[in-house]
């Protein structure tokens, strides 16, 4: 390490930059689970009055407090694209080639892929911490070692009583990494399995507003 950088100053940095893994860490596990919890209550809601409806325009015209959440705004690009495509446009864009099931569809699945996105975000963050932090703590450490194995050597006493002390203290810059490193682990393990089930509660709705969808247009047509 370069003489003219006190060894304090990197062993400070290394302890706040800890500290603000172990800050990001709790507000990502709060901002989460508030997430997934509205976001659970809103789905669960829109998908009992969705099933309960007499047909999708009456769905469609649900007021704002009742069509809030991830299966809500699917619905809503289905919608949307389904009013889209009777406009005179529709007959001659490339953007409805296609068979009309096909291209809802991918349009669904696309407003899917986009909620799973939302639903994800963080957890790259989470997943970094949990596997840098602990490298983070051995860092201080191993330069705290360096910094009392150099004033132990300067001041010419090598007693245990002088040995045990700086690197005891520099030994709780690894515990703090790996105090900061496990909730960020057990958090990212948890909410990606939440984030699996959002998902796959987001393609069955998706079947079913397909079949829906289609079901009354093929009675209409008859």
């Amino acid at each position: 390490m370069p003489y003219h950088i006190a060894p304090g100053i990197v062993i400070d940095a290394t302890l706040y930059t800890l500290f603000a893994f172990s800050l990001i860490t709790w507000t990502l596990i709060l901002f989460k689970f508030w997430q997934f919890t509205k976001n659970g209550f809103y789905n669960k809601q829109y998908s009992s009055v969705f099933w309960q409806a007499d047909d999708l325009t009456a769905v469609r015209q649900l007021p704002a407090d009742k069509a809030r959440g991830p299966k809500a705004r699917v619905a809503a690009t289905g919608f949307d694209w389904l009013a889209a495509l009777n406009q005179p446009a529709a007959s001659t864009s490339l953007k409805y080639r296609g068979t009309p099931q096909d291209l809802l569809e991918q349009a669904l699945r696309e407003s899917t892929l986009n909620e799973q996105r939302r639903m994800e975000s963080g957890l790259t963050m989470l997943a970094s911490i949990g596997s840098t932090a602990p490298f983070v703590g051995l860092f201080g450490t191993v330069l705290g070692i360096m910094h009392a194995m150099h004033d132990i050597s300067a001041s010419g006493m090598a007693s245990l009583d002088v040995v045990a002390g700086p690197i005891g203290d520099a030994l709780i810059a690894t515990a703090i990494g790996i105090a900061v490193a496990v909730p960020a682990v057990l958090a990212y393990n948890f909410f990606l399995r939440r984030a699996k089930h959002h998902r796959t509660a987001l393609e069955h709705f998706v079947e079913g507003f397909l079949q829906v969808a289609f079901d009354t247009q093929t009675a209409s047509r008859g």
